[in-house]
């Protein structure tokens, strides 16, 4: 550690071929919001949760500490709205401890010495006001942490500090961070940086070109770019921001557009196209980036966004210094409660190919109940598969290697590109300290509804392309279960289109871009024909709850065991082959919340009222002995013959996965797009 002025951070440092960059600033909430501080500054103290190695093997006991985990810690203590000065710089009140061991502050050294060409680091910190004391602390993979330096004010004017932090002991997790404990007096820091010298051919930072694909959310979107343009440096790093519209409802019809495209300054583009969904908007994205042929980097963003613009700053950086071009990610917390970090990283299970988060990660994680400090999982680094296109930069080199996305209209594109990008070479790396506010997935009925379509037809397609296994693993016997439980469950339109789904992916890749423009518009027709498709804002819409002999107990609402379940799934099969009780088909049996809506449930009813887990509507389900028979029926089939099938088509897919992902192809399909 070193007290005094330190080099600038944009000259040149020690040794003729370095040069000094910064990795990441220090920085606050734009707007001061209460709900966001602690994922930027912490007033709480650690309270390191149990070791797995104390806990043992006992299921037991580690139930109990998963439990204890999600108990919240904090103790009350908030940091003063009026101690954020300004973007950059906080005031630390005589006797206060602050932590900047956060998510937005903390410095992830584990990530930097895993995927960088960085080797050392330096905190780089000015404090005015006397007294004041600045820790630098380290953590290891498994959460405990160590002191490593300090340094104390000694004057009422500025103080500059600069901590030499090597990353050599991050090989398998860890984090760096700062406190800062005020003396007698208020402190302010003024600025905090990390710094690194880096090769002098690896300073330079990389230009992005930024692609939003948005459908009527015009409000949402302006403000999106309205943020991205009010960034000084964010902009500094832009070629252009393309929206890719394809809604009926203009983005440049926004009360906010005409002041976010101007704060952009002639780098905003507008493209009007077809609603060929997120595949076809970010495939927009990659080829009109390739065809200016200026960007060293296409980043996505969702329309529906809130946005840290620092982590678009930290992400570029972050693949600048890379050993290898990769994509970079960033993490997703919750839009309606901005403490919470719904996403943390996705890999595929190979053998279900299923995408999930990886077994050490804690999903729905509340930093205002539990800070960085107190969570030993958020100090283990976390390796991924793919990032979801939320937030993503793909390098324009493995664009021009691997080509565009899928022609998936929505769901796995993003999946499928990023283990396609690993097949090639090119790693995805989800960074912490590099995120979004979004609506979380949880909140959304996509597993039933029209995208249930999407779900199905692309998991296939992307297993077909890049499963390891014969016939896909578990994949045909999972997705016939899925498809029994549907059944049971009275969703007779989910099993069709699930169904749909199968045949299309059956038909081969040659349709992909074909069905692009118009098989949205099929699935909802063919939803329309079952009463559970329907949905309803009106409860009045439906008659009253009523059966002829009433039921001995109340539905319960607690999980039941596998055991349970088994006996709930024998029983209604067996009840197919009977007749409907008379009254059902006049009156729901009963109105089933979203969250009890469980197939072992609804397997024991004639019909029900179903709400969905938005909470802004319901369907009536009726169980129909005639019409399970003939799903069931064509179920069995159709598993059947995509079991016989899957080598034959598996190389299909695999045959023409150059020429469907071609800036060629798409180009046909963007022109298409328009003209229909």
């Amino acid at each position: 550690m070193t007290t005094g002025l330190s080099t600038d951070a944009t000259g040149p440092a020690s040794g003729a071929d370095t040069v000094r960059k910064v990795l990441q600033r220090f920085v606050l909430p734009a707007d001061r919001d209460l709900d966001v501080v602690p994922l930027y500054v912490d007033t709480e103290p650690a309270v390191l949760d149990a070791d797995k190695e104390s806990i043992g093997s006992s299921r037991t006991a580690k139930n109990l500490n998963r439990a204890a985990l999600r108990q919240s810690i904090s103790t009350g203590t908030a940091l003063h709205p009026d101690a954020i000065l300004d973007r950059r710089r906080l005031r630390v009140d005589h006797s206060e401890r602050i932590s900047a061991g956060t998510y937005f502050n903390g410095f992830a050294a584990s990530y930097w010495r895993r995927w960088t060409v960085v080797e050392e680091v330096t905190l780089d910190i000015t404090v005015s006001g006397p007294g004041a004391t600045v820790t630098v602390y380290r953590s290891m993979a498994n959460g405990r942490s160590q002191r490593v330096d300090s340094a104390t004010t000694t004057e009422e004017g500025v103080n500059r500090f600069e901590f030499a932090l090597s990353l050599t002991p991050f090989v398998d997790g860890g984090w760096y961070w700062f406190d800062v404990v005020a003396g007698d007096a208020d402190v302010v820091v003024e600025e905090a940086s990390w710094v690194a010298d880096v090769p002098a051919d690896r300073a330079e930072p990389g230009s992005v070109t930024v692609g939003i694909t948005t459908m009527n959310r015009p409000d949402f979107c302006a403000k999106l770019v309205g943020q991205i343009g009010g960034d000084e440096d964010v902009k500094a790093l832009l070629d252009e921001v393309l929206v890719m519209e394809q809604g009926t409802q203009k983005v440049v019809d926004s009360e906010f557009f005409a002041a976010a495209e101007q704060s952009l300054e002639g780098k905003l583009r507008v493209i009007e196209q077809g609603n060929i969904g997120g595949s076809g908007g970010f495939a927009r994205a990659q080829f009109e980036a390739l065809r200016a042929d200026r960007s060293t980097y296409v980043l996505f963003l969702d329309d529906d966004i809130v946005a840290e613009p620092e982590s678009i700053l930290r992400a570029v950086t972050f693949g600048d210094l890379a050993r290898r071009p990769s994509i970079v990610g960033g993490h997703m917390f919750s839009l309606f409660s901005k403490s919470r970090l719904h996403s943390y990283g996705e890999i595929i299970n190979r053998y279900r190919f299923w995408w999930m988060s990886p077994p050490t990660v804690e999903t729905d994680w509340d930093f205002g109940a539990r800070n960085l400090r107190s969570s030993r999982w958020l100090h283990r680094r976390v390796d991924v598969d793919f990032n979801p296109w939320f937030m993503c930069l793909i390098p324009m080199q493995v664009v021009r290697e691997i080509g565009l996305s899928l022609p998936l209209f929505i769901k796995w594109d993003d999946s499928e590109y990023g283990v396609r990008a690993q097949a090639a070479g090119f790693p995805t790396v989800t960074m912490p300290g590099v995120a979004v506010w979004h609506v979380p997935w949880t909140d959304k009925n996509d597993a039933l509804d029209w995208q249930a379509y999407f779900h199905q037809r692309n998991r296939f397609v992307a297993a077909l392309l890049h499963s390891p296994f014969p016939h896909g693993g578990r994949m045909i016997r999972e997705s016939f279960n899925h498809q029994i439980k549907h059944l049971l469950a009275m969703q007779y339109s989910t099993v069709e289109l699930r169904h749909l789904a199968l045949e299309d992916a059956l038909a081969g890749p040659e349709h992909l871009h074909d069905d692009l423009p118009t098989k949205l518009g099929e699935v909802r027709e063919l939803r329309k024909r079952f009463s559970d498709a329907r949905l309803e804002p009106d409860p009045n819409v439906f008659p009253p709850v009523r059966r002829a002999k009433p039921r001995r107990k109340d539905m319960d609402s607690e999980i039941p065991g596998r055991a349970s379940q088994y006996l709930s799934a024998v029983k209604g099969s067996l009840r197919q082959f009977l007749g409907t009780r008379p009254l059902s088909r006049e009156f729901p049996e009963s109105a089933v919340p979203a969250m009890d809506a469980r197939w072992f449930r609804l397997a024991t009813l004639d019909s029900a009222v179903v709400s969905m887990p938005d909470g802004t509507s319901a369907a009536l389900y009726q169980r129909d002995p005639e019409l399970f028979r003939d799903l069931l029926r064509r179920t069995i089939e159709i598993h059947e013959r995509l079991y016989r099938e899957w080598p034959r088509l598996s190389q299909l897919y695999r045959d023409q996965l150059g020429e469907v992902t071609s800036p060629q192809r798409w180009e046909k399909t963007f022109a298409a797009s328009k003209e229909g």
